[in-house]
């Protein structure tokens, strides 16, 4: 899973697979899910993200993570 915020759209894209998205649903006023070609959600993306994420702190609990890494 990743995480990519985007300022200059101020969105926040939550990457959920590697597979490739083909189809998309609006499921909320600005939040869309996208899914493969077999139906199974391979991202979410949220619009206008500081407002209605807390982007200031990610907080993680009981994942059984195997690598973590922070980038720029």
């Amino acid at each position: 899973m990743k995480l990519n915020y985007y300022p200059e759209t101020d969105s926040l894209y939550i990457d959920l697979s590697e597979k490739k998205s083909v189809d998309s649903k609006e499921v909320s006023d600005g939040v869309v899910i996208d899914f493969d070609e077999t139906g199974t959600i391979v991202g979410i993306d949220i619009d206008n993200a500081s407002k209605v994420v807390n982007l200031q702190k990610l907080e993680s609990d009981s994942i059984p993570l195997k690598s973590l890494a922070i980038t720029s």
